[in-house]
């Protein structure tokens, strides 16, 4: 499938090419960028290149703007990681960071620029409990007080509640595993758990070992129905292919990991749109070897055609019959290999006709950003 790309895609990957640009589409491309959550990372970007004083006054300051925001959420995550390290001292679990959170701890080039809304955080499922009940000792406390979400949560879900610090405002999730237990995808958890690597210059800190992290987020990606940070999740793939691609060992190690770990499926969906979508380079005998996670001919003609207008910037410019058509697609798949068929049409049935009284309530409780 050839279209033209976005804005935002072709700055991202040849910011070089900005100089040409009218007023309109300096314009267009602030607001693609922001959209997608990328306009920070563009500043980045453009900074390192020495070429964001060739910007033009007004989107220059929109970027610096956006990439001062950034840094300020940064040290902000920090502060809520060290909160976090020290409420859970007693826990006596080992605290894996997830997504970005572990992307600022780990120096990763995909922090760069990078904007958040909560912490993500994985411990083995014994210790939940534990830690559940420590973290609500020091100021955070669980949301959907529903009996029946926290059902859900508890009996299904990969996750508990987010909670929530009841000073900060800031959110954390705790999973145990990295997909819900009745996915369709069964995550081999006790092989991801034993291979996580400890942060240096921190107490009981750990995030999962590359080629994990990298399975991770592509299964993030793809599995998820919301696709408002989906571009910029893409590009996050990018950034750890392009940065853990320097390791002699780690395109050998991908395909072996990712059967290991249950995770084919989700691999072959983020070496496949990567390398379609941002030009990523990759080694062939791994595209080949990934093949073995490819569904069959007809759905992956489907998914191309859903994902290559799905991951699009969530922008009006991008807002098109076709587009809408394709997440609502991927927004049904995902709860369809989420859950088994019994289970997902009593779950949306409830959804659709049984509104708790505090329903409203509680959808107004969304996590804040880190600047609180």
């Amino acid at each position: 499938m050839n279209r033209q790309r976005d804005l935002i895609v072709t700055a991202l990957l040849t910011p070089q090419a900005l100089s040409h640009l009218s007023a309109l589409e300096w314009d267009l491309l602030v607001r693609q960028g922001r959209s997608s959550n990328l306009l920070a990372r563009l500043a980045h970007e453009l900074t390192q290149n020495c070429l964001i004083n060739a910007v033009p006054l007004s989107p220059r300051n929109h970027l610096i703007s956006a990439l001062q925001m950034a840094k300020r959420q940064e040290i902000a995550l920090r502060w809520e990681v060290e909160c976090i390290t020290r409420a859970l001292v007693n826990a006596d679990v080992k605290v894996v960071l997830l997504k970005g959170a572990a992307y600022v701890l780990a120096g990763l080039p995909a922090s760069h620029g990078r904007t958040f809304v909560d912490v993500d955080i994985m411990v083995p499922k014994s210790g939940l409990g534990r830690t559940e009940s420590e973290l609500m000792i020091h100021g955070w406390q669980g949301s959907h007080h529903d009996a029946y979400d926290q059902r859900y949560y508890r009996r299904w879900m990969h996750e508990i509640p987010p909670m929530r610090h009841v000073r900060r405002g800031t959110t954390i999730d705790v999973h145990h595993t990295i997909l819900p237990e009745t996915a369709r995808i069964k995550v081999n958890t006790p092989a991801l758990l034993e291979a996580v690597i400890a942060l240096p210059g921190h107490s009981n800190l750990y995030a999962l070992q590359p080629v994990d992290m990298l399975l991770h987020s592509a299964t993030h990606l793809f599995h998820e129905g919301d696709f408002e940070k989906g571009l910029r999740d893409l590009f996050d793939l990018d950034s750890l292919f392009r940065h853990f691609g320097i390791a002699p060992d780690f395109w050998a190690q991908l395909v072996p990991r990712a059967v290991t770990l249950g995770l084919t499926r989700p691999l072959y969906y983020a070496l496949r749109y990567t390398t379609l979508m941002l030009d990523t380079s990759v080694p062939q005998y791994v595209l080949e070897a990934a093949k073995i996670g490819a569904p069959s001919v007809l759905v992956a003609g489907l998914m191309e055609r859903c994902y290559m207008q799905a991951l699009r910037p969530v922008h009006a410019s991008t807002s098109t019959l076709g587009v809408s058509a394709a997440r609502f697609i991927l927004y049904i798949r995902s709860h369809w290999i989420r859950m088994p068929t019994f289970l997902l049409v009593y779950h949306l049935g409830r959804k659709v006709f049984i509104r708790p009284k505090f329903h409203d309530e509680e959808n107004s409780k969304t996590a804040t950003d880190l600047n609180a």
